[in-house]
């Protein structure tokens, strides 16, 4: 049996940096990947397509890995980044966006994610753990973020 957990998050943050290096961090995977806490391994599939492997997070009797894929595709002229879900691998689907906004001495940047994990665990578990992975999700991209402000020289 699986519990469904959903995430949906959004963030707003503006850095010193350029909107030039901004994307050209945001657009290399592997490069703004590097930023994210607790990643065990990414592969390149091919194709924009990435494989997301998690390091694994609970104790030695209930542990979870998320492992999920997703398509990038860019766009220098609109400023963004996005993401889709690729089916059929790992247990999750993730989603998302980055937005880039020249603001002349700095850079406004918005950060969209929607998808769901399946966590292998009895149904009766639920009520204890959506919150807990929900909450762990949300710690790693505020990590995520706050490595990122750091990398673009700080936020305005």
């Amino acid at each position: 049996m699986s519990i469904t957990v959903h995430i949906d998050l959004g963030y707003e943050f503006e850095v010193k940096a350029k909107a030039s290096e901004v994307f050209d961090v945001l657009s290399d995977v592997p490069v703004s990947v590097s930023h994210f806490p607790k990643v065990d391994r990414l592969v390149d599939l091919g194709d924009g397509v990435y494989r997301w492997e998690m390091q694994r997070v609970g104790t030695s009797q209930v542990n979870i890995q998320t492992v999920y894929a997703s398509k990038y595709v860019s766009d220098r002229a609109k400023g963004s980044v996005t993401w889709t879900p690729v089916r059929g691998v790992g247990n999750a689907l993730v989603g998302g966006s980055w937005k880039i906004v020249d603001k002349g001495k700095s850079t406004a940047i918005t950060l969209a994610i929607e998808g769901e994990v399946q966590v292998a665990l009895p149904g009766l578990m639920k009520m204890i753990v959506v919150p807990v992975v929900q909450g762990e999700f949300e710690k790693l991209v505020e990590q995520y973020i706050d490595n990122l402000i750091r990398r673009f020289g700080g936020e305005v």
